[in-house]
């Protein structure tokens, strides 16, 4: 079974609007194992519609649509679909009712060309909105298919996930199902390298590689009737990756690098406090971005300056001095001073030139110093990163995160 995805809208042809649907929606048809060749973006006129639709009719089972469901003139999906399937427009009594309804709820005076909204092809599959006045439908026609539904995302979302997800599951008969696996600490290359037997042999499951800012992840994809049989069909595979690749895999759910350090600290009951310097806070803001974590995050600090790092961590006078702020001793007493200022059980700490100025032949661009303090000791790693400022603060950001968790497995080695 093929599919392929229409948006519609001239918004999106000049730019003005990222087209996140597309997105979603082939991501969605991917785990139900249907196919998308082609994905077409087309503006608000009558007659390229007319022409993306009768193509896209030609070589798909069923086509997608998102945009031009709304109230206005330019607004053609509807009745561009209905010309395509020999259909002639009808009203929906109960979409108009509920039209009528949503405005009198909010206030807001209804103009007569709203109701165009409840205007469908006749016989379509109607699929209610409630995130919006434009409800979206289903036209079928023999073996093809094309499924309508709103532009805005927080509308088409929920839509397609409670209605088109359902249809689509009983006309394909089976689904893909996937896990996705994060792996920090190994290169792309060096990963494939080490899989490449195991690779070799894949017919289902299937492992696809993809290369992130300073990170991989493994896409492991089951061909199967159900989620249960795709865990079984995974299992082994799964098993094989984590013995290959070792510590280096830090989440088979596709759980990211913060969210799998917040689990941690969580399941090991310990607090945390983080001082940073070239990482301004990214540290703070990736586990911060994880609900309760204020359980477990007592403070973070963004000490940028000689005077914050003496006055706020207690970094010395001499230290700076003898060694500067880009140096193994200074973060080792800011890990240091922001753990036993704090409270807290473990302290993390980040100093370094993120660039593009300020390298020197001692301090060049991209040398970045993280440590990380607790009852049982203080741990440096020096590094030296490459690339723009914001992928030299991230990457840091990273490896912080990293020695985090391998300090909980028990296996903190430093570089």
């Amino acid at each position: 079974m093929t599919a392929e995805i229409i948006s519609v809208g001239t918004e999106l042809l000049m730019g003005n609007i990222l087209n996140t649907n597309a997105r979603y929606i082939s991501q969605k048809l991917c785990d139900l194992g249907i196919n998308c060749f082609f994905q077409t973006t087309v503006g608000d006129n009558h007659d390229r519609l007319v022409q993306a639709v009768d193509i896209a009719l030609s070589r798909a089972d069923i086509l997608i649509l998102t945009g031009g469901l709304g109230p206005t003139a330019d607004d053609l999906t509807k009745e561009t679909v209905a010309d395509a399937f020999g259909r002639t427009m009808r009203n929906d009594p109960v979409s108009e009712a509920y039209i009528r309804a949503r405005f009198a709820s909010s206030g807001r005076e209804m103009t007569p060309n709203n109701l165009k909204q409840a205007m469908f092809p006749e016989g379509a599959i109607i699929m209610p909105n409630p995130n919006g006045t434009a409800p979206g439908c289903i036209v079928e026609d023999g073996e093809k298919a094309a499924i309508l539904l709103p532009g805005p995302p927080h509308e088409m979302v929920p839509m397609f996930d409670t209605s088109v997800m359902p249809y689509l599951e009983k006309k394909s008969g089976h689904m893909l199902y996937s896990h996705v696996v994060r792996v920090y600490g190994i290169g792309e290359s060096a990963a494939e390298y080490r899989l490449k037997d195991l690779m070799a042999q894949q017919t289902n499951p299937t492992i696809a590689p993809y290369a992130l800012s300073g990170e991989m992840k493994l896409r492991v994809t089951a061909r199967c009737k159900d989620a249960a049989e795709g865990e079984l069909l995974m299992a082994p595979v799964l098993r094989e990756i984590k013995k290959t690749l070792g510590d280096a895999v830090y989440s088979v759910n596709d759980q990211e690098l913060h969210e799998v350090c917040a689990s941690l600290l969580k399941e090991h009951r310990r607090t945390l406090a983080v001082a940073e310097s070239c990482t301004g806070g990214m540290i703070a803001s990736k586990l911060v971005s994880v609900p309760g974590i204020s359980e477990w995050l007592t403070e973070g600090l963004v000490t940028y300056s000689n005077e914050s790092k003496m006055r706020r961590l207690g970094v010395k006078r001499e230290t700076l001095d003898a060694f500067g702020a880009v140096s193994e001793e200074t973060a080792r007493e800011m890990a240091e001073g922001v753990r036993l200022s704090s409270g807290s059980d473990i302290g993390i700490a980040t100093t370094g030139v993120a660039g593009p100025g300020g390298g020197t032949p001692r301090h060049p661009v991209g040398l970045v110093y993280i440590a990380l303090a607790s009852q049982t000791g203080t741990y440096v790693r020096k590094l030296q990163l490459s690339g723009s400022r914001e992928r030299i603060r991230n990457a840091a950001a990273l490896q912080a995160l990293d020695m985090l968790r391998r300090y909980f497995l028990g296996n903190l080695q430093i570089g």
